[in-house]
């Protein structure tokens, strides 16, 4: 069967321009998008003290491992939270990389925080890990560990 060249290229035009168009965002970029939007109310609900947006955002197998503390799981660190034990006048993070794992991300990067905990004032920089695990198509952070950064 012989076509006419002309309606062959014209069929391979529309159809590249077809799944090239630009309002398509890849699954990835998607996953990525939402992600450092949680990033942003990760700091946020840690600058305001808000116990109910991490709530939202830990999973219920949350572990948390942090320096100079024992491990937390998610009520305790919400407790934590809820009680205002420490409140945060920083809480910065910079230096941010993400890895998408089909339904796991790991997100790593450093931290600045000034603080006031025990009526004591603190400024500390860490280095951090957070784990988000998507379910039920809904990230929510499953492990959290940070570790103080060297002076050197």
């Amino acid at each position: 069967m012989n076509l006419p060249l002309r309606p062959c290229i014209a069929i391979c035009i529309v159809a590249a321009v077809l799944t090239q168009t630009p309002g398509r965002e890849s699954r990835e970029a998607r996953d990525l998008k939402e992600l450092s939007r949680l990033e942003s109310v990760w700091n946020d609900a840690h600058l305001r003290g808000d116990a109910e947006a991490l709530d939202q955002l830990w999973a219920e197998d949350l572990i948390v491992t942090v320096p100079d503390m024992p491990l937390m799981d998610k009520n305790e660190a919400l407790s934590f939270v809820r009680l205002g034990k420490m409140k945060f006048r920083r809480y910065q993070t910079s230096d941010l990389r993400t890895r998408v794992y089909r339904d796991t991300a790991v997100v790593t990067g450093q931290l600045a925080r000034e603080r006031e905990s025990a009526s004591k004032e603190f400024e500390d920089d860490w280095r951090f890990t957070k784990v988000y695990v998507r379910r039920k198509g809904r990230w929510q952070v499953v492990a959290w560990h940070g570790s103080h950064v060297g002076t050197s």
